[in-house]
């Protein structure tokens, strides 16, 4: 069994950027039609510009996940254009630091919006086009902190629970249609957000980096490669799993120094 994705179609929410980015770009490098979406046009047109570059098929749709009816239509849109739908991976995100005593409702339930009811609308209408071929791959991206405590993370990590969760659940509604749901779990990933943190704190930051086993954040580059192995035929009897791609950290027994 191979990850050669020809012929096949994905669509890759959050993909104008970091794992998203890195997703759809793997993904069409191995001959997919990528449909990825996000909320800002000018970085949507220069990741798709950027993968189109590489000899990659790419549409760019402008969307904001939480607006949820356009997400299901864009989803079944796709399907109808293309006539199929073989893989989708949740990767938008949204994150809200602040203890709880000052965490907002607004912020709690914007989190939630984006990482946990716009999953379950996408996987919804996902699932319903992939049962009709009796064959389909979902990944959620989700989070080290769905496993583990943070402070000042109680609404980015109780929505990643949720998802990882609700990833349990879809795959064994989608066990006997031949739908597969897993989570993939990063840690710290080196995008443009986790560089900007660094720069502005670059002593916690540092602490962060040397708290992983692996003494490194993870590139978006690995985290894609994990992506596609479990959207691929070789991870064909994987469901229902959320995989820890963290450089060892969710595994890490924390000891004081």
């Amino acid at each position: 069994m191979s990850q050669d994705f020809n012929g096949r179609v994905a669509i890759i929410t959050g993909g104008s950027d970091g794992i998203g980015l890195a997703t759809a770009a793997l993904l069409a490098r191995r001959g997919a039609q990528v449909v990825i979406c996000g909320r800002r046009r000018e970085m949507l047109d220069k990741a798709a510009a950027q993968i189109a570059a590489e000899g990659g098929k790419v549409e760019a749709v402008q969307l904001d996940v939480t607006d949820f009816d356009a997400l299901a239509a864009m989803i079944a849109d796709v399907a109808n254009r293309h006539g199929r739908l073989d893989m989708l991976v949740n990767n938008a995100m949204s994150t809200h630091y602040a203890p709880i005593s000052r965490l907002s409702l607004e912020h709690w339930r914007k989190d939630f919006a984006v990482n946990a009811e716009a999953v379950f609308i996408s996987t919804k209408a996902a699932m319903g086009i992939m049962a009709q071929a009796g064959k389909g791959s979902i990944v959620n991206i989700a989070s080290t902190c769905g496993l583990r405590a943070a402070p000042l993370m109680s609404s980015y990590s109780a929505s990643k629970a949720a998802m990882i969760q609700f990833t349990a659940v879809a795959a064994m509604e989608g066990a006997r249609i031949g739908v597969r749901v897993n989570a993939i779990v990063p840690g710290q990933v080196q995008t443009a957000s986790t560089e900007d943190f660094a720069t502005k704190v670059p002593e916690i930051a540092a602490k962060t980096t040397n708290a992983i086993p692996m003494g490194r954040g993870g590139r978006p580059e690995e985290l894609a490669e994990a992506i596609a192995f479990m959207l691929s035929d070789a991870a064909s009897y994987i469901t229902g799993t959320a995989l820890p791609v963290d450089g060892g950290k969710a595994a890490q027994l924390y000891l004081p120094s």
